[in-house]
């Protein structure tokens, strides 16, 4: 199929609206069989359950042209389980696992000619979603809802290369003790629009949120895993009920040990712990990693020594590894890459 006529190379990281996305809809206890559509537009009461009380949840994961031509995406099947808890979790019908892979594939297909070419460095970004859309007004879970999945084609996270970021320790919390941390709800995001623009207005350039009980120990950013490298190069993250837990973040923690051969661990990382790290990242699907320089805790600085000017050292072999893989550079564990064309 011939590509859309874009400048590949100079896309950022934003919406691009493509021709087609995915629709179902959920009614009297069941989900339509959905469709694929053309209209981007929805059209909703006044008193949806979305509008009302914030119902909403969504995932996020890109679809790579490899090496060998192939159009693949990675480990949706995470997404698809990630999103069936989240829809648990807010009383929401579950989408089934096999139908949300099914969805990607279809709405992948017909948007082939947005899937920029290999070597471009850009994406297709692919973000399904699903939020109450009949009128409630008493504080209730609504009774139907709609499960869409948008594209949109984006460009590499690092324009101009990789730049290391500065961030501080927020006083202000992500999510609640035993709350909704470790899911992907929109209200959560919404609770991190003022810190991030506070931080962004301070010079930061994001958020380390701690845990909310005791406000002793790392968690994450407001959209993002943390990943640690010990001087004798493990790799930590932190273990917590409130952390997203990420699949880039996961999959990093098996490249670590499988692919690079390094000791690997999950465990309760304390903010005193901070200034004894030699590296940061931050993971996520939108970047994979982005490497941290500094930490400011309330005015002192935490300086990585392996990242105040380049991604250090562990950091770009584990960059290097996943997006080797994700792109059919390097062979992937099985299950990871799902072939779509």
């Amino acid at each position: 199929m011939e590509k859309k006529n874009i400048d590949w190379g100079n896309l950022g990281f934003g919406y691009v609206q493509t021709d087609y996305r995915y629709v179902s809809n959920y009614k009297n206890g069941e989900w339509d069989e959905g469709t694929i559509t053309t209209d981007p537009n929805i059209t909703l009461n006044e008193c949806a359950g979305v509008l009302q009380y914030a119902q909403t949840i969504f995932e996020g994961l890109k679809a790579y042209t490899t090496e060998d031509g192939h159009i693949v995406t990675f480990r949706p099947d995470l997404n698809a389980e990630r999103m069936m808890a989240s829809a648990e979790r807010l009383e929401m019908p579950v989408f089934p696992k096999d139908r949300f892979i099914d969805a990607v594939n279809q709405v992948v297909t017909v948007n082939e000619a947005f899937v920029p070419p290999y070597g471009s460095g850009a994406t297709l970004y692919i973000r399904p979603y699903m939020f109450g859309s009949n009128p409630v007004i008493g504080v209730k879970p609504a009774d139907e809802y709609q499960f869409r999945i948008l594209t949109t084609p984006v460009g590499p996270y690092f324009k101009g290369g990789v730049k290391p970021l500065t961030i501080r320790i927020s006083d202000f919390d992500r999510a609640a003790p035993n709350g909704t941390g470790h899911i992907k709800a929109g209200l959560n995001y919404a609770m991190s629009l003022h810190a991030i623009v506070d931080a962004h207005k301070q010079g930061f350039d994001e958020n380390m949120y701690l845990d909310p009980a005791t406000r002793t120990k790392v968690e994450e950013t407001g959209g993002a895993n943390f990943l640690f490298v010990t001087k004798d190069n493990k790799v930590v993250t932190p273990k917590s009920n409130s952390i997203l837990p990420s699949i880039t973040r996961r999959s990093l923690m098996i490249v670590a040990k499988e692919y690079l051969g390094l000791e690997v661990e999950e465990r309760e990382i304390y903010v005193d712990e901070l200034k004894d790290f030699a590296e940061c990242g931050l993971c996520g699907t939108a970047a994979v990693i982005s490497p941290v320089g500094k930490i400011v805790d309330h005015g002192k600085e935490i300086c990585l020594p392996a990242g105040m000017s380049e991604m250090g050292p562990v950091t770009k072999k584990l960059y290097d590894t996943l997006t080797g893989i994700q792109m059919g550079r390097i062979e992937a564990p099985e299950g990871w890459i799902h072939v779509i064309k």
